[in-house]
């Protein structure tokens, strides 16, 4: 199972509109996809369960894939939140 760690970049963390652009890229794809963080645990394809993790600027992310398009969609997430999900972009 491929995994991959990230840390969120943008100044305003993983809220509602980021935690949508990771649900809406994940459910592009077939892999199950979990997100780990501070001891906590949500699933990728869900915008709830993301906004969970209260994930503010600076924290790491496990990105945690299963299927078989897990490496490609682990290197979309990887690249969503290294773009900061298009926001901060003068940054």
């Amino acid at each position: 199972m491929p995994k991959k760690v990230v840390t969120i970049k943008n100044k305003l963390g993983l809220h509602a509109r980021a935690a949508s652009q990771i649900v809406q890229l994940a459910n592009k794809y077939a892999s199950e996809v979990m997100i780990h963080s501070n001891n906590m645990s949500a699933n990728g394809k869900s915008v709830l369960g993301i906004l969970t993790l209260t994930a503010s600027l600076g924290t790491e992310l496990i990105f945690d894939v299963n299927g078989d398009d897990a490496l490609e969609l682990l290197d979309k997430l990887a690249e969503l939140i290294d773009n900061k999900f298009g926001e901060d972009i003068e940054d």
